[in-house]
């Protein structure tokens, strides 16, 4: 699901993101955050919905879309970031086969908003770790759908940085088993004025 808002250019490059996957099953699900969607593909795939007003809140739109998805597997991707062409057919060749996790993330890609790459973001998964350090993202995340997953409703502010992010895997990492992919699949925009992520520091290592 692609949560947006008022970004209706880099909306339809994620939407074309998500659409254009190796696999070719996927339902694409767009939640706008009250500011009105522009148009987008006409693929039957894809279904598209704007909130009555606008909540301000990360967490309330990502719930809103997965509350409208009935898929067995879940996928995030906000809307000025990329998927490239393999990234569910990578996380579902690890979830769907017997004793597989019950979710994923693969690395990312971050680059800055001048095109160039960054660096390349891949750490395994600790869960101690993660309660310290960013290196977790739901752009790169993806998970079996069952109670556990949904997002923190705080919102985001200077003061108070739910990291909901974060938050929503190491709370989904109590009972259920989370695996990283090492392979970046994940084309992510490194936003300079970001107030809610420090993203000034050399990439974690594994």
């Amino acid at each position: 699901m692609i949560a947006t808002h008022r970004r209706p250019e880099a909306l339809r490059a994620a939407v074309r993101s998500a659409l254009d996957q190796t696999v070719t099953d996927q339902v694409v699900i767009v939640v706008d955050d009250g500011a009105g969607l522009p148009e987008l593909p006409d693929d039957p795939r894809l279904f598209a919905v704007s909130l009555a007003r606008n909540t301000a809140t990360a967490g309330v739109v990502r719930n809103v879309g997965i509350r409208l998805t009935r898929s067995r597997y879940v996928a995030f991707l906000d809307d000025d970031n990329l998927w490239e062409p393999d990234h569910l057919e990578q996380a579902l060749a690890a979830l769907e086969p017997a004793g597989g996790p019950d979710a994923v993330y693969t690395a990312l890609r971050r680059v800055l908003p001048d095109g160039t790459e960054r660096d390349v973001l891949s750490v395994p998964f600790d869960r101690r770790r993660a309660a310290h350090e960013a290196f977790l993202d739901t752009n790169a995340f993806v998970a079996r759908r069952n109670r556990s997953l949904y997002f923190s409703r705080l919102r985001r502010t200077p003061e108070v940085l739910p990291r909901e992010d974060w938050e929503l895997v190491r709370r989904y990492a109590r009972r259920h088993e989370v695996r990283h992919l090492p392979r970046p699949t994940v084309r992510y925009l490194v936003n300079p004025d970001s107030f809610y992520t420090a993203w000034d520091g050399p990439a974690p290592t594994g």
